[in-house]
């Protein structure tokens, strides 16, 4: 997997974390016990800190990125396929719907889902257990019951499948 070093600072990657032979972490991240970065995501701190906490997961082809300060994903967050994740805040056991953008300094609160294709404009701050629509994602709505599922088991199901590809994904060589 593609880590580096930048400026002297490094990557910090827990023993129980997994992470995909194609995701690739810059500088000073941090990724907590049983949190998962998925294939093809991008997680750069060269200007501040990105903090992945327990449980978390970064889905495929998510970017991840700081200006100065701290980044944090909280504990059990799920950021769905595609996301843009910039310089902001995560609640914990929230999840970011495939395709959103959460951009400077916004603030999602615990249990939080913004729907797919969602833009969490800068500074914007989402209440807890609340789903956030639209572009930019200013309608705020109670949680459904089916969302409320998603959101309260999705980091456990994304935790079991990081096992799996931990212990059974191989590399194969492309036959010449």
């Amino acid at each position: 997997m593609p880590i580096f070093s930048f400026e002297g600072l490094r990557p910090s990657v827990h023993p129980d974390a997994w992470i995909a032979p194609t995701a690739t972490l810059i500088g000073d991240v941090v990724v907590e016990a049983g949190a998962s970065v998925w294939y093809g995501a991008v997680l750069r701190a060269d200007f501040g800190r990105i903090i992945v906490r327990e449980g978390a997961n970064i889905q495929d082809n998510s970017v991840v990125h700081v200006n100065d300060g701290v980044c944090e994903i909280g504990k059990n967050v799920t950021v769905g396929h595609q996301c843009l994740v910039h310089d902001c805040t995560i609640g914990e056991q929230a999840l970011i719907g495939n395709g959103s953008t959460v951009l400077d300094k916004a603030r999602i609160g615990a249990k939080a889902l913004v729907a797919a294709g969602a833009t969490v404009t800068p500074g914007a701050v989402v209440p807890d257990g609340v789903i956030a629509m639209g572009s930019p994602a200013k309608k705020h709505v109670p949680m459904t019951d089916s969302a409320r599922v998603w959101v309260e088991h999705n980091a456990e199901v994304y935790q079991h499948l990081a096992r799996r590809h931990a212990e059974g994904v191989e590399r194969l060589d492309v036959p010449e």
